[in-house]
């Protein structure tokens, strides 16, 4: 078997290995020196000339290619939405607010509410958080 048909073997073992190995990113650019590699077979380089090659292009790819896809890889945390996005919120009492209920105006909009602490009162006009939101009631504290 030639060194080419070696190397283009080698190049699709690494690349179907990178698909089975998500997130690491590491048979990927040694994948791409394998091609390298073929193509300097191809032309007909010698075994020497290919070693090189294969390994001048994975440190190369590794070095540059991987912190670019690592960065990819790990995006930001998701953002939140929809009432998810309300908690820790700040909202106003409107309407006193017990553990049976009451009103807050939470960024504009008014807001079934409930004390998130037992026994707690919360005054109208005071400065509360919102801690948790159960269905359309938000459970508020100071």
């Amino acid at each position: 078997m030639t060194g080419l048909a070696l190397w283009l073997i080698a190049a699709v073992l690494l690349a179907i290995g990178e698909l089975l190995t998500p997130g690491l990113f590491f048979l990927g650019p040694v994948a791409l020196a394998a091609v390298g590699a073929a193509v300097t077979a191809g032309i007909g380089g010698g075994i020497l000339l290919q070693l090189i090659v294969f390994i001048a292009v994975s440190v190369a790819s590794l070095a540059f290619l991987r912190p670019i896809a690592r960065r990819h890889i790990h995006m930001p945390a998701l953002t939140r939405t929809g009432t998810a996005a309300l908690v820790g919120t700040k909202a106003v009492v409107l309407q006193r607010v017990d553990a049976n209920g009451g009103r807050v105006r939470i960024g504009g909009e008014e807001w079934s509410a409930r004390a998130y602490f037992e026994g707690q009162t919360l005054d109208p006009g005071a400065r509360v958080e919102v801690a948790k939101i159960e269905g359309a009631t938000a459970l508020v504290f100071e």
